[in-house]
């Protein structure tokens, strides 16, 4: 087990590579602090045990040029910002350039945080995330239209025409992040749903078959003591349309439901509660099959 890292410590690792990242890419079109006070706030903070907590987050540019012998032109800016706990947590990083298609952006975005979620915990890793850019960036500006051209039409289709609803059991969800991760992926998604924060966390996503399982397997990747999906859903789309869709939702845009046993800080949950609210969506015997005697 590593021993927790004091926010000092964490200040000071953060300092030492603005360093070095000012002194790797001295010209402002490579590197650019885009918070000046913040980084001021950090270094005081850093050097003075009496010093406040810092106010904001460092935020920053890296500008970056893959080496494609084509892409001479195409430039990526990694928008970064430092959370005061990194890098114990992971840098917020958006990579942007004018040649990504919405869906390339959020595509390329996701895989830079999944390789930063597998490699980088606990450890300065914004060379290591400029690199992987500089390999990677520019093979998602044609991605989609290469392997939408080789897909055959109905390829497409099938997998558009299914809705689904997972029901995830996890042995509990408290993480603050983790808590927003399941609504922002939710909302990317455009999911519906609900979570049921506490012990034991229950999430209920349902949306086009596709979307459900790009966000079941970016959930699945964080760190949980337990997680898995209890209950699948699936039901053929008569073609497939948005109203088809929306007929099929028993759920608003997914929200988290606290059921509080009586004021018990967010801990058990009133599974009395959470049964009326089911039952209420027609969803009771999903409560059997995550409360219910288990058969194993």
């Amino acid at each position: 087990e590593t021993t927790e890292m004091t926010n000092r410590e964490e200040a000071e690792m953060q300092m030492s590579e603005l360093d070095l990242l000012s002194s790797m890419f001295p010209s402002e079109e490579e590197f650019t602090v885009t918070d000046q006070l913040a980084v001021a706030e950090l270094k005081h903070y850093a050097e003075n045990e009496s010093a406040e907590v810092p106010s904001s987050k460092v935020q920053f540019i890296l500008n970056v040029k893959p080496e494609v012998s084509n892409a001479s032109l195409v430039e990526f800016s990694m928008v970064c910002a430092l959370p005061f706990k990194y890098p114990t947590v992971l840098p917020e990083i958006t990579v942007r350039s004018s040649l990504l298609s919405r869906a390339q952006q959020i595509h390329l975005n996701s895989d830079l945080k999944t390789y930063l979620m597998q490699n980088c915990s606990g450890e300065p890793c914004m060379l290591s995330a400029r690199e992987w850019v500089k390999d990677h960036a520019a093979a998602y500006i044609d991605k989609e239209l290469s392997s939408s051209s080789v897909t055959p039409s109905n390829a497409v289709q099938s997998e558009d025409t299914t809705f689904t609803r997972l029901w995830i059991y996890s042995h509990h969800i408290y993480n603050k992040q983790k808590r927003k991760n399941i609504i922002d992926w939710a909302k990317e998604l455009s999911l519906s749903g609900f979570c049921m924060p506490g012990k034991p966390g229950v999430v209920c996503v349902e949306g086009l078959q596709s979307s459900c399982e790009e966000f079941w397997s970016r959930v699945r990747r964080l760190t949980w003591k337990r997680i898995l999906i209890r209950h699948r859903e699936d039901v053929s789309l008569e073609g497939g349309g948005d109203a088809e869709i929306q007929k099929q939702r028993k759920f608003p845009p997914l929200e988290e439901k606290c059921f509080d046993a009586h004021g018990a800080r967010g801990n058990h949950m009133d599974l009395g509660q959470l049964y009326r609210f089911l039952e209420e969506k027609g969803c009771a015997d999903i409560f059997q099959m995550y409360f219910g005697v288990e058969g194993h």
